[in-house]
C-alpha cells in the first residue's frame, strides 16, 4: 500500500468553509477519542472479564490521530475529550494531550478525558500544565469489596487518592457512576452526599446494551426515574441549565458546588440534540454509540492525506442516524456487538 505523506500541523489546522453539519441538520462541536481499547479494569457491565484487544500494529500513531483531531477543529469542532479504555495505559499519551492542549483557548473550547483513576495520582498535575481542567472518573462503589467486584480486581483506595489528587491539583472532577441493581442502587445517596462534601460533581448512568458481556443486563439494569425520585426526597436539589457539550441533564445540589447529571439513554432519549462523534484507537468514526455506521479515517488519511480525511468525514455526517436503537429486555441482543471500550462511551 502506498502511503500519502503525512500532513503538517499547517495543512491539518488550515480554514475549511465545509461546517460538520449532518443530514439531519444537527452541528458537531464534540469529537470523542478512543485512544485504546485497552484497560486496567475488568468492569463486569463493560467488558468480558477474557478481551481479545486490538494488535498495536493496528492502531492509529498518536501522530496521526492528532492529526485527525486538529481537522475536526478546523472544521468547526471546540470539544475533545480523551476517553478509551483506560487512556493513561497507553504509552506517551501525555505527548497527544499537549499538543491538543496547545489549540485550547484559540480553536478549542475545552480538552477533557475520562479515565478509570487507577494512574490519575502520576498524571493530575500534567494534565493540568497541559490546559486539561475537568476530567471525569469512573467511581461506581467507594466499598473496596464491592469495587473489586464489579472491576474484578481493582483497588478504590488508588482511584481515591488520584481524585483527591486531581483535585487538588485544580481539576474539576466528575464522577460517572453505572447505576446497577442489586449492586450499588444503595449506595447512590453516599455517593452524592461523599461528592457533595469533597467539592466533586456526579453523573449516574444508566447501563447500556454494548457488547457481550458475562452477565444478563436485565437484571442490572436501573432506570434513572427511579433514583431520581429517591434522591429528590432526600437531597435539596435545584435544576441547573448549564450545559457541557454532553447528552446529561444537570441539577445542583443547594447549598454546595456539587451538580448532579443524569444519563438516561433509555429512560430519557437524548438524541435530538446530539453534537458528537467518536473517533476508535484503529481509525474508524462511529457517528452512533449504538450503531454500526463507521467510515475509515485512517485509510482515508494515510491513502488521501487532508482531502481524502475531510471527504471521509463527510461520507460520515451523510450516515449519521437519527438516534439510537437502545433497549433492554430479556433475549434482547446488544445494539451493537463492540464493547463500549472500543469508542470509549
Amino acid at each position: 500500500m502506498t502511503i500519502a505523506p503525512v500532513p503538517d500541523r499547517v495543512s491539518a489546522l488550515a480554514p475549511e468553509p465545509a461546517p460538520l453539519v449532518d443530514a439531519h441538520g444537527r452541528t458537531i462541536s464534540y469529537l470523542r477519542i478512543s485512544v485504546t481499547d485497552r484497560c486496567d479494569l475488568r468492569c463486569r457491565y463493560c467488558m468480558a472479564e477474557e478481551m481479545i484487544f486490538l494488535p498495536r500494529s493496528a492502531l492509529l500513531t498518536l501522530d496521526e490521530m492528532a492529526i485527525i483531531a486538529e481537522r475536526f477543529i478546523a472544521r468547526g469542532v471546540t470539544k475533545i475529550r480523551l476517553s478509551g479504555g483506560e487512556p493513561l495505559v497507553r504509552r506517551d499519551v501525555g505527548d497527544l494531550v499537549q499538543r491538543l492542549g496547545s489549540h485550547v483557548g484559540t480553536r478549542l473550547d475545552e480538552l477533557t478525558m475520562t479515565t478509570n483513576g487507577t494512574r490519575l495520582a502520576d498524571h493530575a498535575e500534567a494534565m493540568v500544565d497541559a490546559g486539561i481542567r475537568r476530567i471525569n472518573v469512573s467511581l461506581d462503589s467507594r466499598d473496596p469489596d464491592r469495587f473489586r467486584f464489579i472491576t474484578r480486581h481493582g483497588d478504590v483506595a488508588k482511584v481515591i487518592a488520584g481524585i483527591m489528587a486531581a483535585r487538588d491539583a485544580g481539576l474539576r472532577v466528575k464522577i460517572n457512576m453505572v447505576a446497577l441493581a442489586g449492586l450499588n442502587e444503595d449506595e447512590i445517596g453516599s455517593m452524592l452526599a461523599w461528592c457533595a462534601d469533597e467539592g466533586l460533581d456526579l453523573s449516574l448512568i444508566e447501563t447500556m446494551p454494548l457488547g457481550a458481556i458475562d452477565e444478563d443486563r436485565v437484571d442490572r439494569f436501573l432506570p434513572l426515574t427511579r433514583v431520581f425520585d429517591d434522591l429528590a426526597g432526600r437531597f435539596p436539589l435545584v435544576r441547573d441549565g448549564r450545559r457541557t457539550g454532553g447528552p446529561a441533564r444537570y441539577w445542583r445540589v443547594e447549598g454546595t458546588e456539587t451538580r448532579l447529571g443524569l444519563i438516561s439513554p433509555l429512560t430519557a432519549n437524548f438524541c435530538d440534540g446530539c453534537n458528537r462523534v467518536r473517533l476508535t484507537t484503529e481509525g474508524l468514526l462511529y457517528l452512533c454509540l449504538g450503531h454500526d455506521d463507521r467510515v475509515d479515517l485512517k485509510t482515508a488519511l494515510r491513502g488521501g492525506g487532508i482531502a481524502g480525511l475531510d471527504a471521509a468525514i463527510d461520507d460520515g455526517l451523510a450516515a449519521k442516524p437519527a438516534r439510537h436503537d437502545f433497549r433492554i429486555g430479556v433475549g434482547e441482543a446488544p445494539a451493537v456487538a463492540r464493547h463500549m471500550s472500543v469508542t470509549g462511551g
